[in-house]
């Protein structure tokens, strides 16, 4: 999952939390009156077919608010596998009549927004919270409690669903009304949230899936495999651009560095490289040692788009790893022991198959074909011809006349396993 954070005004978050999406569909998601039993109803049958967990927590919340329930502001919290989130939660209230997806990053569980949150103690021990914001007490329990008395707030419950890893997921409830929550409240919710952590469960289940799938196969691949692509053989035919970049060196640089010191140099290559690629609609199909293997895909981007993609990926790839060089990273080993940090990337277009290849039972959602092959001889001439990004000419032909006319020819070269000189292109 790459993400992608958007402007969460007119709320606020804070450092290392993250808005991935928003909904405003507000209470007209809702039928304008409900009874307990019809959002009971609402969640064994209607809300199973909804996908996100944004709309379905949303309808939910206008439900119960159109079921009497004194509910102003409530938030959903769940942990997750991914190697930069923790954890997603979903914020919605009454006021602004807004329901946000955020995300919180791998800093924020250290944070002392976090630690200081009442919330904590709930995700990390199962605890249950009852504050009276109306109270001292209560409104000194911390820093948002203080906000949601200053905005209205009265009460504040956090309650623990299941166990998620280390953590809890969880679930917190504010109103405006004054004495708090009436008793009654509780038991009437009670097995709506029962019923809802079922929900939950599962699409954290689906979430946690999507996350390993991205994250090891890419979000295309991992989609496609998802969607029930896992037989040997099962896969299409496409027509792509495929890259591959290499590092300068590296054998030799395995030879000088300690493991944690080569991995550290590694990471910091491919965090520049892909994101260069992801950020250009590429797709990541493989990390081999020192290469990267990516596709850009013309039946998704377009032909010419694909072909622009990809120069404009590899040049921004280029200026990342010069970037680097210049201005090293502090976890990095002593830069005299690696700089400069120097790759080269092969361009070429044509028709892969990608897909489902291996054994019966271990496979690998990759791309093969004579345009890979050949994409990897056109990599390995930027050391012998000094040049850092080359490109065939089907890649150059695809080309608008702006990156086009900035190329320079370098030549017909035998290609190891093609038949006649392939014509290349520097840029």
């Amino acid at each position: 999952m790459n993400l992608h954070v958007l402007d969460p005004a007119p709320r606020t978050y804070v450092k290392h939390i993250h808005l991935l999406a928003r909904s405003d569909r507000g209470p007209a998601c809702a039928p304008e009156q409900q009874t307990l039993e019809d959002v009971h109803d609402w969640l064994l049958h209607d809300a199973t077919q909804i996908d996100s967990v944004m709309l379905m927590f949303e309808e939910f919340m206008w439900r119960c608010k159109a079921a009497g329930f004194f509910i102003d502001r409530c938030t959903l919290h769940v942990g997750t596998l991914h190697p930069r989130v923790v954890g997603f939660s979903w914020v919605w209230n009454s006021t602004d009549t807004l329901c946000d997806e955020i995300a919180a990053d791998a800093a924020a569980v250290n944070a002392v927004s976090f630690t200081s949150n009442p919330l904590f103690r709930v995700m990390r021990e199962g605890e249950i919270i009852k504050l009276d914001l109306e109270t001292e007490e209560g409104r000194n329990a911390g820093s948002l409690m203080q906000d949601l008395a200053e905005e209205g707030y009265t009460a504040y419950v956090a309650l623990p669903l299941s166990a998620a890893g280390e953590m809890h997921n969880a679930m917190t409830f504010a109103t405006k009304r004054p004495g708090g929550f009436p008793p009654v409240d509780k038991e009437r919710i009670r097995s709506l949230i029962d019923l809802l952590a079922l929900h939950v469960e599962r699409h954290i289940v689906q979430r946690i899936a999507r996350n390993v799938a991205d994250t090891y196969l890419g979000p295309i691949a991992g989609r496609r495999v998802l969607d029930g692509e896992i037989r040997r053989g099962d896969g299409d035919a496409i027509k792509a651009v495929v890259f591959m970049s290499d590092m300068r060196g590296f054998t030799q640089l395995a030879d000088r560095l300690s493991g944690p010191e080569v991995t550290a140099i590694l990471n910091a290559y491919f965090d520049r490289v892909s994101d260069a690629v992801l950020n250009h609609g590429g797709d990541i199909l493989k990390f081999m040692g020192d290469g990267i293997l990516a596709v850009f895909d013309q039946n998704v981007l377009g032909e010419k788009a694909a072909a622009e993609a990809a120069v404009k990926a590899s040049r921004a790839a280029l200026a990342a790893i010069e970037d680097l060089n210049e201005t090293p990273l502090d976890t990095l080993p002593d830069p005299d022991l690696w700089q400069p940090l120097k790759i080269g990337i092969g361009l070429h277009r044509g028709e892969v198959f990608f897909g489902n290849v291996g054994g019966e039972n271990r496979l690998d959602f990759t791309v093969i074909g004579r345009a890979v092959n050949e994409t990897s001889r056109v990599e390995s001439l930027c050391k012998p011809l000094g040049r850092e990004l080359l490109m065939t000419a089907p890649v150059k032909e695809a080309l608008s006349g702006d990156l086009q006319s900035g190329l320079n020819e370098m030549g017909e070269h035998a290609l190891r396993g093609v038949g006649k000189p392939v014509a290349i292109f520097s840029a």
